[in-house]
């Protein structure tokens, strides 16, 4: 199962150290876009609790540099984590590996012109009134999801 997270513009180096130890669980690697911290980096260092050093993570100057380049390195699906009425519930989807998911900016979101290059959008529920949830988590629960469809035939929690 080979699995890249496209980490699009995030601002907090604890949010980005939270998704490297994601990643590290599930055996992905990063490419970090645009200002999201990178290793090396101290705040990113801490919250990653050393994943930073282990999980393969690239740099790149923004998300469509990273997507036109892993559809280069043959990736047969890159998907957008994103709400809207277009998006996909992450265990609705059906998954093609190599899998890209591109996670965006804390209040921006995925930018534009990366999602118009992306194969569609995958998201979770928002039943609150702010429909919002920290990219952190929304990592988590969308990949653990990929992993719950692909590995288990998990459809719906």
């Amino acid at each position: 199962m080979k699995l890249c997270l496209i980490l699009d513009r995030l601002r907090s180096a604890h949010n980005t150290g939270n998704i490297f130890r994601i990643a590290e669980a599930l055996g992905a690697e990063i490419i970090a876009c645009g200002y999201t911290p990178a290793p090396p980096h101290p705040k990113l260092a801490k919250t990653a609790m050393g994943t930073d050093l282990t999980v393969p993570c690239r740099t790149m100057p923004d998300a469509v540099s990273a997507i036109r380049m892993l559809r280069n390195e043959g990736y047969r699906m890159i998907l957008a984590a994103e709400p809207g009425p277009e998006s996909v519930f992450a265990w609705e989807k059906n998954y093609e590996f190599p899998l890209a998911v591109v996670f965006g900016n804390e209040a921006l979101g995925v930018s534009p012109e990366a999602l118009a290059e992306v194969d569609g959008l995958v998201g979770l529920p928002m039943l609150g009134r702010k429909a919002s949830i920290n990219v952190g988590n929304a990592a988590a629960a969308i990949l653990y999801a990929v992993v719950a469809v692909t590995q288990y035939g998990v459809r719906k929690p």
